[in-house]
Order: C-alpha cells, then structure tokens, then sequence
C-alpha cells in the first residue's frame, strides 16, 4: 500500500473517530454563534452552553446533538484524506533525506498547505452542516424579533432586521441533501457553496499550521528528542488534544465570522463580507461577540482532536 493510501486509510479512520466524538459539542457552538442579537429588553435564546444543551435535548432529544452530521460523515474520508495527504506528501518535500524526522517549523509549513487543500472542501460542508444546525435557533428567534420591529419603537432599521431573520428562518431544510439543493437553485449555483470561503480560508491555513506545529512539539518533548516513534497511546493523545486546543483557541473569532455568513440571508443579507460581519458583530455584542460558542468549541477540540490524531497514528502504524 502507497503513502497516499495509507494516508487516506488512517485519515479516513482518525475523522470517523474525530466527528463521532466532537459532533454534539460542534452543534452547540454552531447554535450559540449564529442566534441573532435579541431585541431590547429580551434574554438570548440561549443563556450559555449547558441552556443550549437542555433546551435542544427537550425539543430534538438525543439526536438534535447529531444534527448536521450527515454532510460531515459523507466527505469525512475526502476531507481527511486532503488534510493528511497533503501534510504527508509536504513532509516528503520538506525532508532532508527520506525517513528524516521533520522539525517543529517544518510541520507548521506542512500543517499550512494542508489547510490550503482542506478549506475548498470543509467550506461547502460546513456551510451545509451550519445551516441544519442553526435553523431551530434561528426559527425560534423570528417571531421575537418580528414583535419587536412592530411595535411603536421598532423603525425601519428594525423592521428590515427582523424581516431579514424570519426570511432566514423560514427556509426549512429536509437534510443535506436538501440544503445543497436549495442553495445551488436559489443562492447563485456552485458559488453559493462557497459562500465564506475567505473566512474559511484564515481559519484552516493559520489553525492547521499552529495545530500541527504544536503536535510534533509536544511530541517532541515528551520523547526527548526528534524520534517520536516510542511514544504510547497516552502521549499521543495528551499531544493530540493539546494540539486541537491550540487550533480553536487561536482563530475563534474568523469561525464565528464563517458562521454568520454562512447561515446570512442570500436575498436580504445582513453582512456585505467578511470584515462587515466583524465589524457588526463587534458594534452589537463587543469582543465577547466574536467568542460566541467558545465554552463548547474548546470542550469539544481536546477530546475530538485526541481521538482524531490517536486514531490516525494508531492505523497508519498498523499500515506499515
């Protein structure tokens, strides 16, 4: 078996392992980013994580942590096989000599293009993937904000906001299938699926070069030197949620800014890009705007990139 394929095997293994466990912590992050700012006077749909929590298990059950999940799992093995692939035939670039362990900024570079490769592929899914997860928050908002841009103080800025969310909140989504559909129809065709590809882009290239820096680093440091190939089970694991840890604490706010875009309103968009969302969420909530869904997003990365990077050692070991 090739490298390319060993690659695609225990990649496709390490991201099976990865969404299984991070999924239901992904959906709560998706659903504190993307509810809209309540009106005056009103409390958030949501109070914190664990409010998401209880509320989505009373209304979906069990399977309303799941939701989503179904475009993910579909591309699970291409999107893994682009990330590890890509590092893996970069090391081979970036090696002195075949079989010579790469240094800590050698697996950044190798990290980046990874994220180059990865970000045309996780785009259009989690574009998908947002839009099922938030559609229930965003529906429940709706009718809160439509009160409000009636009544004697709501004016016209007001009224095209609450316009704009029930618009959004209308559109009911079958599955992935459906909101691929619905989007390539009415949202511009392909490039529709490629709406915040930019953001995307600033949170892959950055978070995987960090992500995989900080992985071989730690690596490093628990074998005591480059060769890392003696190392147990317990340490790749410590190494690999660590490094999970790095990537979301590092780029969180460009995920928040991908998040409403991605679930924005095609024909009455509240944001004309990327800077205008963050610039919008700044003026409406502060800084602590742009760390919507923090709690979650890091409770899920160390045990979800654990599981990831265990499993994707484990195999490609396996495989010779």
């Amino acid at each position: 078996m090739g490298d390319v394929a060993k690659d695609l095997t225990a990649g496709t293994v390490g991201g099976a392992a990865q969404l299984v466990v991070g999924h239901p912590f992904d959906t709560i992050k998706v659903k504190l980013q993307s509810q809209p700012t309540p009106p005056p006077g009103q409390p958030p749909k949501f109070a914190g994580a664990m409010d998401a929590v209880k509320q989505t298990l009373a209304a979906e059950g069990p399977r309303g942590l799941y939701k989503g999940m179904g475009a993910p799992l579909a591309t699970v093995a291409a999107f893994n096989a682009l990330l590890f692939t890509v590092r893996g035939q970069m090391e081979a670039v970036l090696r002195s000599e075949p079989g010579a362990p790469l240094t800590v900024s050698q697996q950044v570079v190798a990290g980046a293009g990874a994220g180059v490769a990865v970000s045309f592929l996780a785009c259009p899914t989690e574009l998908i993937k947002c839009r099922l997860q938030a559609q229930s928050a965003l529906a429940s908002a709706a009718p809160a904000a439509a009160a409000a841009a009636a009544s004697p103080v709501g004016g016209g800025a007001a009224t095209a906001t609450a316009t704009a969310t029930a618009s959004v909140a209308a559109v009911k989504y079958g599955g992935p299938v459906d909101v691929a559909k619905q989007v390539l129809r009415s949202e511009g065709g392909v490039g529709g699926l490629f709406k915040g590809l930019g953001p995307t882009l600033a949170r892959e290239v950055p978070g995987n070069a960090l992500m995989f820096g900080v992985y071989e680093a730690i690596k490093q440091y628990l074998a005591g030197g480059q060769d890392t190939s003696s190392l147990g089970r317990g340490s790749l694991v410590v190494a690999g949620g660590l490094a999970g840890a790095s990537f979301w604490g590092s780029v969180y706010p460009t995920d928040v800014v991908k998040s409403v875009i991605q679930v924005d309103d095609y024909k009455n968009p509240k944001y004309s890009g990327s800077m205008d969302a963050f610039r919008k969420i700044l003026a409406a909530d502060g800084v602590k705007g742009l760390y919507k869904g923090f709690g979650p997003a890091m409770a899920r990365s160390v045990p979800a990139n654990a599981a990831c990077f265990l499993a994707y050692e484990v195999t490609r070991s396996a495989l010779g």
